[in-house]
């Protein structure tokens, strides 16, 4: 509609129209992430995982440890629909005396039907108090050879699904630790050394061309393997976690530093220190705020790579040991081809990892774009 010169045009009631000067930061953030379909679907992958992840005692049907040579090797378990709606079949075993593999043979006389919310073995539910309720289970007497295994079982009888599940509470939070405690040491490092600069940045910077000049692999492999074997499984886990920070914030506080030199000759820093701002405010008010983005998106960036190394130092038999399980520890039982082809479901894991890696790289990728100030 035509409007009279020096007239504003008028708005239509219920429409509100938005300044974008007026956006609040972390809403135009999250605006730009929401358009990458990608790093949306990535995050609703690795919630389901995580929510799994804590939940994974409820939803195992058997513990994750406890051996059974009835069943060895025993392939993905077919679901049946009977009378009483799901179920399985025993299995009848057999050892092949050509081959010396067991032969696992259905027994279709009976059907041993699937409960949900079933009583089975005693765990502590989120580590706060003791529950013996699962999700599912099977109804079949003890003397049966029936047990539902979704994703097969180990050379020891093992409940793959089982371990799967409790190897994720590490796999997925030991990379995840170590990345946020490296990030920390790499973000106080960075900015101390770009803040006040001297002689202090000339040890830091030599540190760290120390530590960069040795390959990374060995010298986690070196760490590793100094930490002791005989140490509780949870000591174990948090030092494998040092381990990870110990050589990754490196790189981190070399790129903060850079930062906070440019940071330290702007305006507004120049002004807090001519206002007679402490040093301390200086760096929690103007330099890590300004470097808190590029500091975010490399730690999101650097879990996967946390993670596939704790698998890795698990597979070489240096990172988690047994008892414990790990995403790495069952890949150990994988590494020959003869085992991969003869019992394909040993490389669930592998699967489970890739999508791992895949979920947090795309997540990483939208969050990079999410807080480009110039996106």
């Amino acid at each position: 509609m035509a409007t009279a010169a020096g007239e504003l045009p008028k708005v239509a009631k219920g429409k509100k129209q938005e300044d974008v000067g007026q956006i609040p930061q972390w809403k135009l953030m999250v605006r730009r992430f929401s358009q990458s379909k990608l790093s949306v679907g990535a995050l609703i992958v690795l919630g389901f995982m995580y929510t799994i992840m804590i939940l994974s005692d409820f939803i195992a049907p058997y513990p994750h440890d406890v051996l059974d040579s009835n069943n060895s090797f025993a392939p993905p378990t077919q679901i049946v629909w009977g009378p009483e709606g799901p179920g399985i079949y025993g299995l009848k075993q057999e050892l092949d005396m050509e081959r010396f593999q067991w032969i696992y043979t259905p027994d279709t006389s009976v059907i041993y039907p699937i409960r949900f919310f079933v009583q089975g073995h005693e765990y502590s539910f989120l580590g706060l108090f003791p529950s013996r309720l699962h999700l599912f289970g099977i109804e079949a007497p003890p003397d049966s050879n029936a047990k539902i295994f979704l994703w097969g079982a180990d050379k020891e009888g093992r409940d793959l699904f089982s371990r799967i599940l409790k190897g994720s509470q590490v796999s997925l939070t030991l990379g995840f630790f170590g990345v946020f405690l490296f990030v920390v040491i790499g973000s106080i490092v960075g900015t101390a050394s770009g803040y006040f600069g001297g002689a202090l940045d000339n040890l830091i910077q030599r540190l760290i061309e120390l530590i960069r000049s040795f390959p990374d692999l060995p010298l986690y492999m070196a760490l590793a393997a100094a930490v002791p074997l005989n140490v509780p499984i949870t000591v174990r886990y948090f030092m494998i976690t040092i381990v990870i920070a110990v050589i990754g914030w490196t790189g981190l506080a070399r790129e903060v530093r850079g930062k906070v030199l440019a940071f330290r000759s702007a305006d507004y820093t120049a002004a807090a220190i001519a206002a007679g701002a402490s040093h301390w405010h200086v760096i929690t008010h103007h330099l890590i705020p300004n470097a808190m983005s590029h500091i975010v998106v490399v730690g999101m960036l650097a879990i996967p790579g946390a993670i596939g190394l704790e698998t890795a130092l698990s597979f070489l038999g240096l990172g988690i040991l047994p008892p414990a399980v790990s995403w790495g520890i069952l890949l150990r039982d994988a590494q020959t081809v003869q085992a991969v082809v003869t019992y394909p479901w040993l490389l669930i894991p592998v699967a489970l990892l890739i999508i791992t890696v895949l979920a947090f790289n795309l997540l990483g990728d939208g969050v990079r774009d999410a807080v480009d100030p110039y996106a």
